[in-house]
């Protein structure tokens, strides 16, 4: 199986005041994140991380890389860029990608929104707008504000458009 998700901001206690997450600590967040998430991730699942996973230094990141089923594909983010690929790879993530991709053909991976015409094939899933749906079917936004904080299954995505 497949999942997208994006933003969880494992460890940024100011997130939680930032998008009004429904959390008192940061302990709290990053505890529900990862229940959430293997309540449905398999190990031999990929997930791919639309950006902006974990502050913290690499001992912290991959701390909860290895507390998170499956294989997970890290396209980074704007918090992300300030470490190499390298440097994520090393905390256990399955693959990093510093760029968009196009995924099945006809849908963009990213983590900020694409500008995307209406003679564009495509449908672009993202994150980085924690509580904003661009409009139109063109844009599927998966932050985890927007998604329950549990990653969704791409079929359900795929489903819809």
């Amino acid at each position: 199986m497949v999942y997208f998700y994006s933003d969880p901001h494992f460890g940024h206690q100011n997130i939680i005041k930032y998008t009004n997450r429904p959390f008192k600590t940061v302990e709290e967040m990053d505890k529900k994140l990862i229940d959430n998430w293997n309540s449905i991730v398999n190990k031999d699942d990929k997930v791919f991380v639309l950006g902006d996973f974990c502050f913290g230094k690499k001992e912290r990141v991959k701390q909860v890389v290895s507390k998170l089923n499956g294989m997970i594909v890290l396209i980074m983010g704007n918090h992300d860029r300030h470490r190499t690929a390298s440097w994520w790879r090393d905390c256990g993530f399955f693959q990093v990608i510093e760029y968009p991709i196009i995924y099945k053909d006809s849908y963009i991976l990213s983590h900020e929104p694409v500008s995307l015409n209406e003679h564009m094939p495509y449908v672009n899933i993202h994150g980085h707008k924690h509580h904003l749906n661009i409009e139109g079917d063109s844009h599927i936004n998966v932050s985890v504000e927007q998604i329950s904080y549990t990653p969704v299954p791409a079929h359900k995505i795929m489903q819809s458009n």
